[in-house]
């Protein structure tokens, strides 16, 4: 949903979206999240009624489902996406064979999900934009780079929850594609210092958000749904969630052990197997992305390369 201010839409019986500004003075309770439970069954009264004032899509400008106030990105989450990402990364000095990588970091997984110890860091608001809107690939970003997610809508301030009640907490889930410069991702002045989120990941319109926020009730399982992205019409990313090693509901409980999760905000859940490092193809001026995951919808983005700034 959008402030009072921009247009928004609905879609289907248990999708929700954007609507315009006459409808949102109807429902001025679609303006966030921080009444979720008492408009959850006044947006399927919208959804069922055949007499409301239904418009033709295409005529509509949909944007991002959500303006979330704080957006929290889980890393190294899918199995097989971080083994292959290891692969992709590995020094030309390495000793090891492609297997031994691959073994080497399947343990590191399997501990991982042991010990209960997901992998979380903070995203910036400004970086979302909406589902079909052009992707602006910045003159910096050498390896622009695709990464398909299921994203998580909270419904009520959650503090310290346990993983059994977590999804409580969850209004409903869209899809994210979290675009990623891998050339930036790790420092080169310092490799002590580690990571670079800000620089890789939150260019302005590197996270296409939507189209709809599904309600948590209409997805019989999270855990078991198809994520898919193809780019210029080849598949190339196609897994399922399955494959997570922490699920929603250990991921929502893990952030809340340390922050307040607060109404709109998102949980991304990270990426499966098959970003542009695996096939050796980034991201590049014309390109169109289609992703999907089953049951949310699809969204299609064209990354529109950026001069130099000035």
């Amino acid at each position: 949903m959008k402030p009072a201010a921009a247009s928004a839409s609905f879609s289907g019986p248990f999708a929700l979206g954007v609507l315009s500004a006459p409808d949102q003075a109807a429902f001025p309770g679609l303006v966030g999240f921080e009444r979720w439970d008492e408009m959850l069954p006044r947006l399927h009264a919208l959804a069922a009624d055949e007499t409301a004032d239904w418009r033709p899509l295409e005529h509509l400008r949909v944007h991002a489902p959500v303006e979330p106030r704080q957006v929290f990105q889980s890393g190294a989450n899918y199995r097989q996406h971080v083994i292959d990402l290891e692969v992709a990364h590995r020094s030309p000095d390495d000793p090891r064979t492609v297997e031994e990588a691959r073994a080497e970091i399947a343990a590191v997984m399997d501990r991982r999900a042991a010990e209960d110890l997901p992998y979380v860091f903070i995203g910036l608001p400004s970086a979302i934009t909406g589902p079909f809107d052009d992707v602006g690939l910045p003159d910096w970003a050498e390896q622009p780079d695709w990464e398909l997610e299921l994203a998580a809508v909270m419904a009520r301030p959650a503090y310290r929850v346990t993983a059994e009640e977590a999804l409580e907490y969850v209004a409903g889930y869209t899809i994210a594609n979290d675009l990623t410069d891998r050339a930036t991702v790790f420092r080169r002045d310092m490799k002590a210092i580690g990571t670079d989120w800000l620089r890789c990941k939150n260019a302005p319109g590197f996270t296409p958000l939507g189209p709809w926020i599904v309600p948590a009730a209409s997805i019989a399982d999270p855990g078991d749904l198809r994520v898919t992205l193809k780019l210029n019409g080849e598949t190339m990313q196609d897994e399922s969630t399955k494959d997570m090693l922490f699920g929603i509901a250990r991921l929502v409980s893990y952030i809340s052990q340390t922050s307040r999760l607060l109404p709109g905000d998102l949980v991304l859940t990270g990426s499966p197997a098959g970003n542009g490092m695996h096939w050796g193809r980034l991201l590049r001026d014309g390109d169109v992305m289609e992703g999907s995951i089953t049951g949310l919808g699809v969204q299609r983005t064209r990354c529109v390369a950026q001069g130099t700034a000035s």
